[in-house]
């Protein structure tokens, strides 16, 4: 008999094992798919400074450091990055590495956070006007797979966010307005699929980015009720690639600016193509 329950046991385990895989492998074909999606075919236009010569003085300092003339006019950016996150400002930092991709129409991020029996992995994701998150420890133990309105609009604000890797996708000529509200202080106003988000970024007198703050959607409040809140962080390193000059390392996290800032995302860009 107990021969009998034990073999139950160990074909009931090899059972839910098999479903966790076959969700796994189902979850990442589903990630890769958007993630080929993004790929975009690059483009033989380049940047001139005419393309920025009627938007206001620090704006134009701000595109003449981000994008080299010349450059071809990327459409699309891949990323690998390492650092470290956490949960809550009271929460140890883990380490983290991700490869995300980033264009106009959306960013898949997928990461591997912690280490050892508190590996998880997963992805964020944002296209075709819906957001997603699916982590699982060690890969196979689900923990988030959702998709609802509130994570679809707080991805919507990242999205525009995350621009400031692709540079060329805030140039006027993709739809974005620019404004100056002072000599270091610049404004994009753009719609993400009809979301309306404003980045506000201060730059330095070369026209490098030191900080990007924008509203979120998001549910770190009192009462974890969902409202738009100050996101942002400030940038510590740049580096260039390919012609553009992008923030290579940069602290993000909710209620920037307030006494109540929560930082939670610390990253280093390893490597960056475009296309």
């Amino acid at each position: 008999m107990n021969a009998n329950i034990l073999l139950s046991i160990g074909v009931l385990l090899a059972i839910a094992l098999l479903i966790l895989v076959t969700l796994r492998i189902r979850n990442e074909q589903e990630v890769n798919r958007i993630w080929r999606a993004l790929l975009t075919t690059p483009t033989e236009i380049r940047f001139t400074e005419d393309m920025v010569a009627e938007l206001p003085v620090p704006v134009r300092r701000y595109f003449l450091h981000a994008i080299a003339p010349g450059t071809p006019l990327a459409t699309s950016v891949s990323l690998e990055m390492s650092g470290s996150f956490r949960m809550e400002g009271d929460k140890p930092w883990i380490p983290m590495r991700a490869k995300e991709i980033i264009s106009a129409k959306g960013f898949v991020w997928k990461a591997v956070i912690g280490r050892g029996l508190f590996q998880f992995m997963g992805a964020d994701s944002y296209a075709n006007k819906s957001g997603r998150m699916q982590f699982s420890l060690w890969g196979l133990m689900p923990l988030v797979n959702a998709h609802n309105p509130d994570i679809t609009r707080s991805s919507m604000a990242r999205l525009a966010g995350e621009l400031l890797w692709l540079p060329s996708a805030l140039l006027p000529q993709q739809g974005v307005n620019w404004q100056t509200i002072n000599e270091r202080t610049i404004q994009a106003s753009l719609k993400i699929d009809g979301e309306p988000v404003t980045l506000t970024l201060i730059i330095d007198a070369d026209g490098k980015v030191l900080k990007i703050s924008f509203p979120r959607w998001g549910e770190h409040t009192n009462n974890g009720s969902f409202t738009y809140i100050p996101f942002g962080g400030e940038v510590q390193q740049e580096k260039t690639y390919a012609g553009f000059t992008i923030p290579s390392q940069i602290n993000l996290g909710w209620w920037f600016g307030t006494e109540s800032y929560l930082e939670f995302f610390r990253s280093k860009i390893e490597r960056a193509e475009f296309r």
